[in-house]
């Protein structure tokens, strides 16, 4: 089978498992603990043998790609980047089931079922699709928010959650650049916290929901983040100061830095 046959074939797959294995009522459920809080799970939303093809892809995509990074932000209070990543141009232009799997009409028709509105693709390129892997003890993407409405992670790998590497998010929160006021957020709303599982995915309303990945204590946490926006984020001004910060510079870019 040729290649483009393939991709063509795992998202013919994952068309007809939406609308034959994804019943309405699953969708409802997912609705409602997403609109509590800002945060929902969605194992059922892909089958199998889309979810394996894209984790095979990750992995060979951060075992060539993946830089990793260290690093803070004051438009986050100063929270830590500490991880390994591939960034959305290496991801597009080295893999080929995560850009068409992405842009599929069907599963963006069952997000937007999910957030009560339209769930559309990223208008900034760089924020489609992310991969990270925590793999150090005390690796963590700190608390931020993104600049668009939605992420959908995939899990790959995820270690059980006492030795971390599990979501902590606190829905109904504002982003202020200029002054982000971490602690006042926290005694403001409750934190909630999520524990994962290989396999599983999730969607969060990120650009309401201050959320982060909590520290790492051993093994190691491998997901995508697939980014989407909503109709009131094409009509934002949006600045790109962390992810264009915290995604700079290729594999590439790095070892020419040090040679």
């Amino acid at each position: 089978m040729r290649p483009g046959e393939r991709i063509g074939g795992l998202v013919q797959s994952l068309s007809e498992h939406l609308v034959n294995n994804v019943e309405e009522r699953m969708l409802e459920g997912a609705r409602r603990d997403f609109l509590q809080n800002g945060f929902t799970k969605l194992p059922f939303l892909v089958p199998d043998r889309v979810k394996s093809s894209v984790a095979d892809e990750i992995e060979d995509l951060v075992a060539e790609h993946g830089v990793r990074r260290g690093m803070s932000f004051k438009e986050t209070g100063g929270t830590p980047r500490l991880m390994r990543n591939v960034r959305h141009r290496e991801i597009s232009e080295h893999g080929d089931v995560i850009p068409q799997v992405y842009g599929s009409t069907d599963l963006l028709g069952a997000l937007g079922r999910v957030a009560g509105e339209p769930v559309l693709t990223c208008p900034y390129e760089p924020e489609r699709y992310v991969i990270t892997e925590l793999e150090q003890s005390g690796d963590t993407h700190g608390w931020h928010w993104d600049d668009y409405s939605f992420a959908l992670v995939w899990v790959v790998a995820c270690p059980p959650a006492e030795h971390g590497g599990f979501v902590q998010c606190v829905p109904r929160t504002y982003w202020n650049k200029e002054d982000p006021q971490l602690h006042r957020q926290f005694i403001a709303q409750p934190i909630h916290s999520f524990e994962l599982r290989p396999g599983d995915l999730y969607l969060m309303r990120t650009d309401t929901t201050l959320h982060r990945v909590y520290p790492l204590t051993r093994g190691r946490r491998l997901i995508i983040n697939m980014g989407y926006a909503s109709r009131a984020d094409l009509h934002k001004q949006i600045s790109h100061e962390t992810m264009d910060g915290l995604w700079n510079g290729s594999r590439t870019d790095q070892a020419e830095q040090t040679a």
